[in-house]
């Protein structure tokens, strides 16, 4: 398997590109717009076919190049079927399999932090999005989140995956890059909790700024970052 973690430093993002060296069929997870050029140059230098361009959910902090990656490469874009975002390809749901070549990629619905996230399991690794952080979970207080839904999200499904589990996130903010289902059950002070009512207190008070780019972000991925 080909794989690679990209960053944006303007907004903390991660985005995955995941490849089959059988085949060479591709898929990137939560791609930023501003580096469209950078991943068709990689797709291009790895020799790879890009066949399926997915967002974890709609984003609020920066703008989606799935568009861009469909018109550049005509693949498949995708989100959960829950999405408002009627510009993707593909409408993905929980358990349906997104298989490229020798890869099978397990979407779960993941609901709270917004009410269209999606986590993606693979054999040893779970791509987050922002509904699991490194030491962190994505805030609650728009796009339909909800505390006690993401509470349920990660310590009834994510939480319940083997510890050895990989966790890539969708964002980090203090250089983290990966940690694994067990680390985030020992350490995470947000899931240092007794009960749900515990981490629907805690989430109310966390008091965040509005993401930067929010107002121009939710619009403009609503078509795909078009």
């Amino acid at each position: 398997m080909i794989f690679r973690q990209l960053f944006d430093q303007d907004t903390f993002s991660y985005t995955y590109l995941i490849a089959s060296e059988v085949g060479r069929e591709a898929v990137i997870i939560d791609p930023v717009k501003t580096h469209t050029a950078v991943y068709t140059q990689l797709l291009q230098e790895l020799d790879v076919k890009l066949m399926f361009a997915i967002d974890t959910h709609l984003h609020a902090d920066h703008v989606t190049a799935l568009g861009a990656l469909r018109d550049q490469t005509d693949c498949v874009t995708a989100m959960g079927e829950q999405t408002s975002a009627e510009c993707v390809s593909l409408k993905i749901k929980e358990n349906e399999p997104i298989i490229i070549d020798n890869l099978i990629i397990k979407p779960l619905y993941t609901p709270g932090h917004t009410d269209d996230s999606y986590c993606f399991l693979m054999d040893d690794r779970v791509f987050t999005g922002d509904t699991l952080l490194i030491r962190g979970s994505g805030r609650t207080d728009f796009q339909n989140g909800d505390s006690g839904i993401q509470y349920d999200s990660i310590f009834n499904k994510l939480l319940t995956l083997p510890k050895e589990t990989l966790v890539y996130p969708g964002h980090d903010y203090r250089g983290f890059t990966c940690s694994t289902i067990e680390e985030e059950r020992l350490y995470n002070p947000r899931l240092n909790v007794k009960t749900k009512e515990d981490y629907i207190a805690l989430m109310a008070d966390l008091k965040l700024p509005s993401p930067k780019y929010m107002d121009v972000a939710i619009p403009a991925n609503q078509g795909c970052g078009k």
